[in-house]
């Protein structure tokens, strides 16, 4: 089986280079390397495709392919319709003037081959699947698991859609997102993001030898708040100080009710 494993983490790999070197090229034609933000659900939704298209194929497996598909898409969409209207995101801009004529190589291997290779491990929990999935059956694993996958895409997608309205709102300009989930956690779409990937674990966690999958909520938890997740945006907003109130107020992952009432009404740029 491990060997099967290996050959099937193989074919998505193949899959995903051929796919980042594609972005690659289209980075280099439209002079924007924020796309790889754009591809980045696609990209694991992806994965998720090939492995089911040359795995196991039965009902949970195609269950956690539409969980998949339902994510990723949407964040795809999103992230697209977001960054269409503005120019290339800042951390891009200054690489390509502080990396000189090494800026395409750097780009390639730092950019699109890194994060091709985040997608397959993030996404390794398909990829298992496709291997040992005939063996999952209905249980308090997999109803449990769609529960917590669940609650993890409600609060992605109401955080996302609530911090959207907030911003489009001309007068919320230089104000921070308080609403709605935002009032009981700093990060409500992070908090949805991690959850809904323990939840595709959970899924699966019956099948022997399911902790090598234990890898995919691992990382993704580990990259929200260790590398491009929390610290990155908290670092840029704190130096604001009505999101330091917001810090003292507000629960920074986990919801829960407010630490302190703040005394005006705001909004929230989280």
């Amino acid at each position: 089986m491990l060997e099967e494993l290996f050959s099937r983490y193989l074919e998505v790999i193949t899959v995903i280079g051929v796919f980042v070197t594609f972005l690659f090229l289209i980075s280099v034609i439209i002079k924007r390397n924020d796309i790889a933000d754009v591809a980045w659900g696609f990209g694991i939704f992806l994965v998720a495709l090939t492995s089911y298209r040359f795995g196991v194929q039965n009902e949970y497996t195609l269950l956690l392919t539409v969980l998949a598909g339902l994510w990723g898409l949407r964040l795809t969409w999103r992230i697209f319709r977001r960054n269409r209207k503005k120019g290339e995101d800042v951390r891009y801009k200054k690489w390509r003037d502080n990396w000189g004529q090494w800026f395409y190589l750097r780009s390639f291997f730092q950019v699109y081959v890194l994060q091709g290779f985040l997608m397959t491990v993030v996404g390794f929990g398909f990829v298992f699947v496709s291997v040992h999935g005939a063996d999952l059956k209905l249980g308090v694993a997999t109803v449990v698991g769609v529960l917590v996958w669940l609650i993890g895409y409600y609060f992605e997608v109401v955080g996302d859609w609530q911090l959207d309205r907030f911003l489009v709102n001309p007068e919320n300009r230089g104000r921070v997102m308080k609403r709605g989930l935002w009032r009981f956690t700093r990060h409500p779409n992070y908090f949805g993001e991690v959850v809904m990937w323990w939840g595709v674990w959970l899924v699966l966690s019956p099948l022997t030898m399911s902790y090598l999958a234990l890898i995919s909520p691992l990382v993704i938890t580990y990259l929200i708040f260790k590398v491009s997740g929390i610290p990155m945006l908290e670092e840029t907003m704190s130096k604001d100080p009505q999101y330091q109130q917001y810090m003292r107020e507000t629960n920074q992952f986990f919801p829960w009710r407010p630490k302190l009432e703040s005394k005006s009404v705001n909004g929230s740029g989280g």
